[in-house]
């Protein structure tokens, strides 16, 4: 046991081995990415800067309801809802101010909104020179959408006033009348139908 250690110590045996890993690693394929000339592809279901979507037809998806402002851990999201003029109880986003330097992408806003308006986008470099730049307004917000995810669905045939895909499906399993099921069944065309009086 005396003489191993000694021949060891004196062998530098360790220093050895780890001399050995070392040089094992130059006949191996180097994975250094040459950043930012490089870059890797980030993953699917990638928590980047958030973003605003649009329906297909233009429209924002937003209805300023405030849930991912209610949900956001940091208060980030700053949301000022009012109505259109045109359409009474219409609501949607006047203003929408979002902070990326206080922001822990968590999430929870996505999650929160009951239109799927908001998506998380791949955008992980945010650097700059000036803090304020980071500070995004709904603008440029669904720019990002619209640079990101520029494919959208039509906006569908909602129940009521809530914009839901989900409460949709909830209400239907409930039993609630869609839209059309409202309006009843198409009238009869058989002009024969038509002429005959009320039954005796």
């Amino acid at each position: 046991m005396r003489l191993g250690y000694w021949l060891k110590k004196i062998l530098m045996v360790e220093i050895l081995r780890g001399l050995f890993l070392t040089f094992s690693h130059l006949f191996k394929k180097s994975v250094t990415v040459q950043y930012p000339r490089e870059k890797k592809p980030v993953p699917a279901g990638y928590r980047g800067i958030m973003s605003l979507l649009r329906y297909a037809d233009g429209q924002e998806r937003c209805v300023g309801c405030g849930l991912c402002e209610i949900a956001c851990p940091s208060n980030v999201i700053k949301v000022v809802s009012a109505e259109e003029e045109d359409r009474p109880l219409k609501r949607y986003a006047k203003e929408y101010t979002f902070d990326v330097t206080r922001c822990v992408f968590c999430g929870f806003c996505v999650e929160a909104c009951p239109v799927d308006a908001l998506a998380m986008t791949p955008v992980y470099e945010y650097a700059v020179y000036n803090k304020r730049d980071l500070f995004f307004d709904k603008e440029k917000l669904l720019e990002m959408g619209d640079r990101y995810f520029p494919a959208q669905g039509a906006k569908p045939d909602y129940i009521g006033s809530c914009e839901s895909e989900l409460f949709l499906l909830a209400a239907k399993a409930k039993g609630y009348p869609t839209k059309s099921e409202a309006a009843g069944p198409p009238q009869s065309e058989d002009p024969d139908a038509k002429r005959e009086g009320p039954a005796q």
